[in-house]
């Protein structure tokens, strides 16, 4: 493929509050009403997941760890292929797990250039702090900006460079199949032949032990959920009671996935005065707020093959909970 970039500019703060702004118009305007998971990611939102992360519930993020623990030093191999490469996240977030990473390219070529890219700056400038901090020899270069508009893949001059896109934490699964198959299309676009992808995701298992980890004893994952209506609350003057409304988690067997809404427990009229918006909700009726893709190793393998990757290697963890699949550019 010929040298190119797919670029994506900086979300400015008017620009993000725009965008949130229409996406709630939209998705609480529609039937049934839903809003995109990336609203759960204010400061409030951030800390919340970082706290899920940790309950004995929450497999994903312990599992996926533990795959790249184990293996950080055969990935960077993998992807390197003899040269010297680079690391680019797509939704780094704190960059906790990449940190392996990281070190492990560190330990093969003394330095490496992370490009984490996010819509939060914070956390951003978080990871940036800590990461150059406490990896000497690690560069980082964060990218504020939505990267699912198409994220900045700038390639170097330097051919002998290998880039390696790390897309981990199961985030693939949050976009519906199609929507997952054209953002792989796109970072596919944006990178040289031979060029790696990392990709981190949840196997399909049992739903007891699916539904536990998006509904757990503490009620941490509701307090997530719910503080989505909270955040519409301080952005825009809305005035959700959120002692109205109810984390529920189901499993979609039918469409391979866990579902989360928030239920209206009584019929009410939500006001939304800075979008001059008026929301009225029966008892019963949910905001369908995120989705999580369960996938068999052989859709995955399917999904990377139609974006122009081939399946170069799969890590997994011993129950075969989670993949971790390295794909090269073709």
């Amino acid at each position: 493929m010929a040298n190119m970039s797919v670029t994506a500019s900086p979300l400015t703060e008017l620009e993000a509050r725009e965008r949130a702004g229409a996406a709630v118009r939209k998705g609480l305007a529609a039937y049934p009403k839903h809003l995109p998971p990336w609203l759960f990611y204010d400061e409030s939102g951030s800390r919340l997941f970082d706290a899920i992360t940790e309950l004995e519930e929450y497999y994903l993020t312990r599992t996926e760890r533990e795959i790249l623990a184990r293996n950080a030093e055969a990935i960077v191999a993998a992807a390197a292929q003899g040269a010297r490469v680079r690391i680019q996240e797509l939704g780094a977030g704190s960059a906790e797990k990449t940190r392996l990473l990281l070190q492990a390219a560190v330990d093969r070529q003394r330095s490496v250039i992370y490009e984490p890219i996010d819509v939060s700056a914070s956390a951003l400038d978080g990871a940036r702090e800590h990461i150059e901090r406490d990896i000497p020899g690690v560069h980082v270069i964060p990218r504020v900006m939505d990267y699912t508009q198409g994220p900045a893949l700038e390639l170097d001059a330097d051919h002998r460079t290998r880039r390696l896109v790390a897309f981990i934490g199961s985030s693939i699964g949050n976009f519906e199949p199609e929507q997952a198959g054209r953002l792989l299309k796109r970072i596919r676009a944006g990178i040289q032949r031979d060029d790696s992808l990392l990709l981190g995701i949840d196997l399909v298992k049992n739903e007891n032990i699916l539904i536990p980890a998006y509904d757990d004893a503490e009620g941490v994952t509701a307090a997530f959920n719910l503080n989505v209506l909270a955040r519409l609350n301080r952005d825009f003057g809305a005035n959700f009671d959120l002692n109205a409304f109810e984390h529920r988690a189901v499993w979609n067997g039918m469409r391979s996935r866990v579902e989360m809404h928030l239920e209206s427990l009584r019929p009410q009229r939500v006001h939304l005065p800075e979008l001059d918006m008026v929301v009225e909700f029966s008892e019963g009726e949910t905001v369908h707020t995120e989705n999580s893709y369960k996938y068999e190793t052989a859709q995955i393998e399917e999904m990377l093959g139609r974006a122009g990757f081939a399946p170069a290697a799969l890590w997994t963890d011993p129950k075969g909970w989670f993949a971790v699949y390295l794909g090269r550019a073709e």
